[in-house]
C-alpha cells in the first residue's frame, strides 16, 4: 500500500493506526517522516507537508472541524464564509483554540470516528441549529437536504435536541439557493401561499407568491446568456398575466428593506390574484 495514495485518499492528514490498518509497513511510515515526506501534527499522527493548514491546526489540539466551517466545506450554502468552528469531547480537559476559532463542547449524535479529522454532517447540522440564527440555520440546512447530503426521515429518527428538531420541522427540500430560503422565511408573515422553483412556461421561477406573482433572485454570476435567457421568460410570463419581480443578491442581503417594501405593495394591488 502506498503511503502517500492513502493519505491523499484521507485528505492528507491521518493516524498512523489507521495507515498500519491500510497495509502502510511501519517501516515505511519511519522512513518518511526521517525524510521529511510527512509531518507529525501530534503524537500518533502524520500529514503531508502540503495538507489543510486548518486541519492540521485542528488535529494539534485534538479537536474536529464541525458546524458552519464543515457545512463550508461540503459546498453548503452558508451566508457568511470563512468561519472556523470546531468541537470537542464533552470530556476534553486542556487543549488550545485555534486563532479566531469557536469551539463547541458538544455529545455527537452520530458517534465520531476516533481518526476524524472533520465531523459527520449530521452532527455539524446540529451544531449549527444550536448555533446560527434560524434563518442561517434553514439556509444550511435546506441546502444539504437540497443537495440530497442527508435524509429527512434519517435525521428524524436520530435523538436530535429542541433547536435541531425546530430546523428539521421547518426546512424544505426545494428552495434552489439560500437566497430562496431566506426570502421565504421572512415573508412567511404574509400568510400567503409561496411555492419555490415553480415550474412555469418551460421554465422554473425562483418564487411564485399566490398565483401571479413571481420573485427571481439573481446571483453574482447572472450574466450572458442565463439573462438573456431569464429576460425573455419575463416577457413571456407578463405575456400571461404574472408580474415578475426581479432582485440581486445585495439586494436581499443588504437592503431587504427596499425589497419588502416591494414585495408587500405588489401583494397589496392584489398583484399576486389569478384575476389582476
Amino acid at each position: 500500500m502506498d503511503l502517500f495514495e492513502e493519505l491523499r485518499r484521507r485528505g492528507g492528514i491521518t493516524r498512523t493506526r489507521t495507515l498500519r490498518d491500510a497495509g502502510v509497513s511501519e517501516h515505511t511510515i519511519r522512513r518518511a517522516k526521517a525524510e521529511g515526506a510527512v509531518i507529525k501534527p501530534r503524537n500518533g499522527w502524520v500529514a503531508l507537508p502540503d495538507a489543510d493548514w486548518f486541519a492540521l491546526a485542528v488535529v494539534r489540539r485534538g479537536l474536529v472541524i464541525s458546524c458552519v466551517s464543515l457545512a463550508e466545506r461540503r459546498g453548503l450554502w452558508v451566508p457568511e464564509r470563512h468561519q472556523r468552528h470546531v468541537v470537542a469531547s464533552p470530556h476534553s480537559s486542556r487543549f488550545s483554540v485555534p486563532e479566531h476559532a469557536v469551539v463547541h463542547w458538544a455529545q455527537p449524535v452520530i458517534p465520531r470516528e476516533p481518526d476524524a479529522v472533520e465531523d459527520d454532517l449530521r452532527n455539524a447540522l446540529v451544531l449549527v441549529a444550536r448555533c446560527q440564527p434560524l434563518e442561517t440555520a434553514l439556509v444550511i440546512w435546506e441546502s444539504a437536504l437540497n443537495k440530497d447530503l442527508i435524509d429527512r426521515a434519517s435525521m428524524a429518527r436520530l435523538d436530535l435536541p429542541a433547536a435541531a428538531r425546530e430546523v428539521l420541522d421547518r426546512a424544505r427540500p426545494f428552495a434552489d439557493s439560500g437566497l430562496e430560503t431566506i426570502i421565504i422565511h421572512r415573508l412567511q408573515w404574509l400568510r400567503l401561499p409561496m411555492l419555490a422553483q415553480a415550474w412555469l412556461y418551460g421554465h422554473r421561477v425562483d418564487l411564485l407568491i399566490g398565483k401571479r406573482l413571481v420573485i427571481q433572485l439573481d446571483g453574482a454570476t447572472h450574466t450572458g446568456p442565463q439573462r438573456t435567457s431569464d429576460i425573455a421568460h419575463d416577457a413571456l410570463l407578463a405575456l400571461h398575466g404574472f408580474h415578475a419581480l426581479r432582485f440581486s443578491y445585495e439586494q436581499v442581503m443588504d437592503q431587504w428593506e427596499q425589497v419588502q417594501a416591494v414585495i408587500t405593495e405588489a401583494v397589496a394591488q392584489g398583484l399576486h390574484l389569478a384575476d389582476r
